[in-house]
């Protein structure tokens, strides 16, 4: 018998009781006697009458001289055989009962013993049985309930010792009352702090989290071009809350010396600019760290001074960042400012109230029974309040940091203000509509009101005239803007202080779309609006109380509830009228700062204008309503990007590369689209190293700045390039080798306003699809000094371009940006092959490498020292800086490398990123889509300063700033014209 029906053979008589034996073919007579049977001629069974010896008969003996059968064998056999035919002529009736006798009682005790993987129900017969039966021991058989009971009992004990019973839940209507909802809605925060919008957001976006809070990425339905066709016409509406704002105190020296350390002239208005220093415009400004300009940016950031106060010099300023940039810009504003000293809030003290401390002491008196069919009541001992909506802490820091910094040596006082200020942007030409439709000046107090002492804010400011006045100027200021048409007509940046009433008061009952009014705009002073759309506010109208923390407390505290505020309606005598007094809990102080739109180019100029409006923590959704009931459409953080994306301004993090925050942004994106990829089958998937592609998912901005900036020092033509190739990889390599001694130069992102401009005239800008040459300034023309003076400064920098396709075409992230050749600008200009030449497929030679992996990784990890040579016309399109030369001398680093090799994808380190295609590349695009504004495809990203102008040197000037745009999935290269916007 082979081994594998042995091993059958033991497995079945596994659970065999010892007395049953298969005969087998050397213990055949064994069995049978045995099994109570008793062999021929032997014993009882013997013929007496011939001594104990029976007759053997000739067939006898024939039969016992053919070879036995080889036993138990498993299936069924021809001859019929398979076991011994040999069978006893006498049995004895004792010795064969007691044989079936021991082997019925072994069948028995096996059928009842259970063990852990067997049930009581599996006694019985399979048409018995019933999948209820496992947890309805009433639908067994009478004669075995009380086993199963007796096992489920056990499965019970067994089970309570090792996991607790979850306790039951609470019914929904119990989850939804209003202390329990808030109990979990702060519970829910511990990790990512919710918006005052967010229930809001939470039924009607899709949520990501981010940055440490829970935004709305897009809308759950389709609304895409309707939200385009608002920031062109009307309005679009967005929650920017969770933008961090930093508040610093201080002298105006003092603070302008402190952060002129973060700033340079060189790139633009900083926190001195004149307008912004009055307080009438809200700035916006490149950070570095503290004198490491241009090398070392943190990011953008947008501020706000308050106005002056006659005789005083004691200034207030405003600085809003994004999340992910705070961390970096708090401890510089530290450092500048000289603020290490933690401030302590005051404890608020604890007040015991004597009625409270009676009403708990335990009673005697018997309690009262529930009477049936009532309501349960509570009593008076739990009869607190529901807990308040907490906000421990935001998502840029711990409950426990500290908010407040102090400096001993010049007074200078820093508070970090997040989630303390509610931030919405209104988008649109329209959106001084909405706002004007939705918002209505405070209305001043009566005699009486002024009277009465109450702990409000508005009755003790309309006891002095000299701050109503002011009150009065801006009002008719904000109804000035009645009579404007767009929101671009104001100047960029303005702001206007001001009080309102509670915008529910004044809800529609049916949502409207705010539209502005023509005989409205007649009744304004055409003289007063032509002086507001030149001048734009004036600084004492700039002043608002928001600024004051004493008043956004006492507003947010004394704010009138949902629940209070539809009790007065209720008792209106006409439905639907406003409350008449307005309550005065309902005067909130407000800021509107003006958004400037588009401000770069020529074409589409103020596209994108619109307002941003401030209110107190705790005002969020009384103000969002009403806003959404003007017709408003709402934006999330898609549509934040797609808003950049047709200013062809740089978003922040995603086209800050040159930013920790970029950096960071670009790892996380580089692992989620890796991600992605992965979870795609691989025949599914795109083969980037056939198309050419060396990073599909990131953009290796060192090593291209690294590249361009080795060739054009060697004075690298276009035909030259290919050829260095290895020199710049090996360049590349040995600078890697010696980063422990000696730091690289990093690249930077070309912020230099006179520097731009100077590059802007050499690309000959033009509209959108290059066809009408726009005017520049008297600037020098291009030339190979003036080429070799500017690299002299900017050699590892990048510039900010603004893409726009010849012909049809959608760019998409990470396109590269490439060198025409003479031919391809040639083909353009007799108007043949206009769609773009074609990249050859290139060969992946890390294909067989895999395959060998996969089927012997030992033999693999051997034979993949020496890369795959490329044979035939592939192998002019595969550099020498393709395959790690690196590799090959170290076959231990090699075989661990190229366990981590995925198809499709280059292996660290990469390959020259410049000369890799037949097209050499200069720089790759970061957004890209279809513009509904230009009506073709668009695209924004960075090329090499050092790469752009040696293609500008090289072009004609019929064709200066054409590049060739290929995407990673594509082979096809399309023309494009790049502008240089300032």
């Amino acid at each position: 018998m082979s081994a594998a029906k042995v091993k059958m053979r033991e497995k079945k008589m596994r659970n065999q009781p010892a007395s049953v034996q298969y005969p087998s073919s050397s213990s055949n007579v064994e069995s049978s006697t045995q099994n109570g049977a008793d062999a021929p001629g032997t014993g009882e069974n013997a013929d007496p009458l011939k001594g104990g010896l029976s007759e053997v008969h000739p067939s006898t003996e024939r039969k016992k001289k053919t070879p036995h059968q080889s036993g138990w064998v498993r299936g069924h056999h021809k001859d019929g055989g398979g076991y011994t035919k040999e069978m006893p002529k006498y049995i004895t009736a004792g010795a064969f009962a007691r044989a079936r006798a021991a082997e019925v009682s072994a069948m028995l005790k096996a059928v009842r013993k259970t063990t852990s993987s067997s049930h009581v129900f599996e006694a019985l017969p399979k048409h018995m049985r019933r999948r209820a039966m496992s947890h309805n021991t009433k639908r067994l058989p009478h004669r075995l309930r009380e086993v199963a009971n007796r096992m489920r009992e056990k499965s019970l004990q067994a089970g309570s010792k090792k996991k607790k019973e979850p306790a039951k839940s609470k019914s929904r209507k119990a989850r939804r009352r209003h202390g329990n909802l808030l109990l979990e809605f702060n519970r829910r925060q511990r990790k990512n702090i919710w918006l005052e919008t967010h229930i809001w957001h939470a039924k009607r976006f899709h949520m990501v989290k981010k940055w440490g809070y829970c935004l709305g990425d897009r809308p759950t339905y389709k609304c895409y071009r309707a939200c385009y066709r608002a920031m062109s016409s009307h309005c679009l509406l967005q929650d920017l809350s969770y933008y961090c704002c930093i508040e610093l105190q201080g002298d105006e020296d003092k603070l302008v010396a402190a952060l002129s350390q973060l700033t340079s002239k060189e790139a633009g208005p900083t926190f001195a600019a004149a307008l912004c220093l009055s307080g009438r415009r809200q700035g916006s400004v490149m950070v570095y760290r503290a004198g490491r300009y241009p090398s070392q940016p943190l990011g953008p950031v947008t501020f706000l001074w308050r106005p002056r106060t006659q005789g005083s010099m004691h200034r207030q300023l405003w600085i809003w960042a994004h999340p992910t940039l705070k961390q970096d810009l708090l401890p510089e504003l530290q450092t500048v400012c000289q603020c290490c000293e933690a401030v302590i809030p005051p404890a608020a003290p604890v007040e015991v109230n004597p009625t409270l401390e009676a009403d708990s002491e335990p009673e005697n008196t018997p309690e009262a029974k529930p009477v049936p069919g009532t309501k349960r009541k509570r009593s008076r001992k739990d009869a607190t309040g529901p807990p308040a909506k907490k906000i421990l802490g935001d998502g840029t820091r711990l409950p426990s940091t500290p908010v407040s910094w102090r400096s001993s040596s010049n007074g200078i006082v820093i508070n970090d203000l997040t989630m303390e200020i509610v931030r919405y942007r209104l988008i649109g030409p329209q959106s001084h509509s909405v706002l004007v439709d939705t918002l209505e000046a405070a209305t001043g107090c009566d005699e009486v009101q002024k009277s009465q002492t109450c702990s409000l804010w508005w009755p003790q400011h309309c006891s002095d005239e000299a701050k109503m006045t002011l009150h009065q100027q801006q009002a008719d200021i904000f109804n000035i803007l009645k009579g404007i048409y767009s929101t671009a007509e104001l100047p960029s940046g303005t702001v206007l202080g001001l009080t309102v009433d509670d915008p529910r008061l004044t809800l529609p009952r049916k949502r409207v779309k705010a539209l502005p009014c023509v005989k409205q705009a007649q009744e304004v002073d055409e003289e007063k609006r032509r002086k507001l759309m030149l001048e734009g506010v004036p600084e004492p109208c700039c002043q608002s109380f928001i600024w004051e923390q004493s008043v956004r407390d006492n507003v947010t505290d004394n704010k009138i509830s949902e629940q209070e505020l539809n009790r007065m309606r209720s008792e209106v005598l006409v439905p639907g009228s406003r409350l008449s007094p307005t309550p005065l809990q309902g005067r909130v102080p407000i800021l509107l700062v003006h958004q400037p739109g588009k401000q770069v180019g020529h074409e589409m100029s103020s596209w994108g204008a619109g307002w941003d409006l401030l209110l107190p923590k705790g005002w969020g959704m009384a103000f969002w309503i009403p806003l959404v009931y003007r017709g408003v459409r709402i934006g999330g953080l898609n549509m934040s990007l797609k808003h950049s994306q047709n200013k062809a301004a740089p978003h922040f993090p995603r086209d800050y590369p040159d930013c920790p925050a970029g950096m960071c942004f670009q790892e996380e994106q580089e692992a989620e689209l890796l991600d992605k990829f992965k979870r795609h089958p691989p025949a599914k998937r795109t083969n980037y190293i056939k198309h050419g592609c060396v990073a599909p998912f990131r953009c290796p901005w060192q090593q291209l700045a690294e590249e361009w900036e080795i060739i054009v020092q060697e004075g690298g033509s276009q035909a030259q390039i290919t050829a260095q190739a290895d020199a710049v990889t090996e360049e590349r390599t040995s600078q890697q080798a010696i980063s422990i001694t000696k730091p690289l130069s990093r690249f930077t992102v070309l912020r230099n306003r006179k520097a731009l401009r100077l590059l802007s005239a050499w690309c000959r800008p033009t509209t959108s699809k290059g066809q009408r040459p726009c005017r520049v300034g008297e600037l020098p023309p291009i030339s190979c000094e003036a080429v070799t003076s500017f690299l002299s400064a900017h050699a590892m920098s990048l510039v900010w371009v603004h893409v726009s396709l010849l012909s049809k075409g959608k760019p998409e992230y990470h396109a590269m940006l490439c060198v025409p050749t003479p031919e391809d600008l040639k083909a353009l200009g007799n108007r043949q092959g206009t769609g773009g030449p074609q990249e050859p497929p290139h060969r992946d030679h890390f294909k067989s490498r895999i395959k060998r992996r996969k089927k012997d990784p030992k033999k693999a990890a051997t034979s993949s020292v020496t890369p795959d040579k490329p044979d035939g016309k592939e192998a002019e399109l595969i550099f020498a800086s393709d395959l790690d030369t690196n590799a090959s001398k170290d076959p231990k680093s090699f075989s661990e490398s190229s366990s981590d090799l995925i198809l499709g994808l280059w292996p660290d380190p990469l390959p020259s990123v410049a000369s890799h295609c037949s097209r050499v590349t200069v720089g790759w695009v970061t957004q890209g889509d279809f513009s509904m504004s230009a009506g073709c495809g668009e695209a924004l990203g960075f090329v090499s300063v050092a790469g752009l102008l040696n293609t500008l040197l090289n072009q004609t000037s019929e064709h200066k700033g054409k590049l060739l745009l290929r995407n990673p999935t594509s082979l096809h290269y399309r023309f494009a014209k790049i502008n240089i916007e300032v």
